[in-house]
């Protein structure tokens, strides 16, 4: 529920959030120690493709996606996101967690900062190769955290003009092409230890359609509160809720 309306609200959070907890919960459904990051990240993934569309849906049916954008960015994105997940799944260690604990800060502080901000006032179209390219940037951490990036596309789309809600919507539509690229990138490596029942690779299936199945219901809510609501107190609530998250997971042994 609370990762459905951080994703429609705010068009970042949602992922961050559910790895964080995935990590907290993972261990008591059997899932081997030493893949319970990657297996964190690859079903938040998973679970983002139905959260994210569920989002971009609800935000197209008001007007607010920028499609030439998306068909810049989401080559880019997907590219970065596949080779970042063979990345994680062959090389990535311990250190794995230290890396989303590290990422949850910086968001946070990037949200009680509010930056970066606009640069101009006047929204331009956001197309061309540099952006494909910045793509494959955002793609590769976004599977690296586990998340539909939108806490790098949303801040990259208004420091060039774009309105908030407008950013936050086309963000949305291109976290369901990086969830989808990762999450098949997982889902097709094989786990090196047992994984429980109902897995595919790293993809641990009821985690992923447990929060699919609640966060869906919930992401035309935040969409709608994002057209209503001025966001500023919920960006400085999350940014308090993610430096909590990232205090749990650097505790955890």
């Amino acid at each position: 529920m609370a990762a459905g309306l951080l994703s429609g609200l705010l068009g970042i959070g949602g992922g961050l959030l559910l790895v964080g907890a995935l990590i907290l919960l993972l261990p008591a459904q059997g899932v081997p120690a030493e893949a319970i990051v990657p297996v964190a990240l690859a079903s938040s993934l998973a679970s983002i493709i139905l959260t994210g569309a569920s989002s971009a849906y609800a935000h197209q049916k008001r007007g607010a996606v920028l499609w030439q954008t998306v068909a810049w960015l989401t080559p880019g994105m997907m590219l970065g996101a596949a080779l970042a997940g063979y990345g994680v799944v062959q090389w990535a260690g311990a250190g794995l967690r230290w890396a989303v604990v590290a990422y949850c800060l910086l968001v946070a502080l990037q949200l009680l900062a509010n930056w970066p901000r606009a640069v101009t006032t006047e929204a331009r179209s956001i197309i061309g190769w540099p952006w494909t390219l910045a793509g494959v940037g955002i793609g590769a951490v976004s599977a690296v955290v586990g998340i539909g990036g939108g806490s790098m596309t949303v801040p990259a789309l208004i420091w060039r003009g774009v309105p908030a809600v407008k950013a936050v919507a086309t963000s949305a539509v291109c976290g369901v092409f990086i969830a989808l690229a990762a999450a098949m990138t997982y889902s097709r490596m094989p786990a090196p230890s047992a994984m429980p029942e109902y897995s595919l690779g790293y993809v641990y299936l009821p985690a992923a359609i447990g929060v699919a199945l609640t966060s869906v219901l919930f992401a035309p809510l935040g969409a709608r509160w994002a057209h209503r609501l001025p966001a500023a107190a919920l960006k400085r609530l999350f940014a308090v809720f993610l430096m909590l998250m990232a205090f749990v997971l650097a505790l955890k042994s």
